[in-house]
């Protein structure tokens, strides 16, 4: 079997992933771009500044501005200034998000299902430390 650059197969897997998630997410209002899960975030740690969420998703402020600005005008987030620093505003999900956050799960899950289908339980497993351990020589590299 010919070795192909592992980061052209996680690009591959992560770019197809992306498409269908967009596909099953445009019915709501919920664009590209890893908008899912800014709103993720948002939904957990209700509060959060935006450069905290820039800093957990790992996007560069210019991404987290532009998911934060399309989720407040699709009406899933809000920004309310934050009372101990004014300069900051805290994001919170709204009643539509709340309401949005089971679907969100069902389509999410779904997702994973989709990328482990043919995958035993090991297998997935196991995939999910080499990824881990992938993941872990990337960011001692950004030091």
């Amino acid at each position: 079997m010919k070795k192909e650059p592992i980061g052209k197969l996680i690009s591959y897997i992560h770019r197809s992933n992306q498409k269908i998630l967009a596909k099953h997410l445009a019915p709501y209002g919920i664009g590209s771009g890893g908008q899912h899960s800014f709103l993720k975030v948002v939904l957990r740690r209700p509060g959060i500044n935006q450069d905290q969420l820039t800093q957990e998703l790992k996007f560069d402020k210019a991404t987290t501005a532009r998911s934060v600005k399309q989720l407040e005008q699709s009406g899933y987030i809000e920004r309310i200034p934050d009372p101990e620093d004014r300069r900051s505003l805290l994001l919170h999900p709204t009643p539509k998000a709340k309401e949005f956050e089971p679907v969100l799960k069902t389509i999410l899950d779904d997702a994973n299902k989709r990328l482990a289908l043919y995958l035993s339980t090991d297998e997935e497993e196991q995939l999910l430390m080499l990824l881990h351990k992938v993941g872990l020589s990337l960011s001692e590299s950004e030091d």
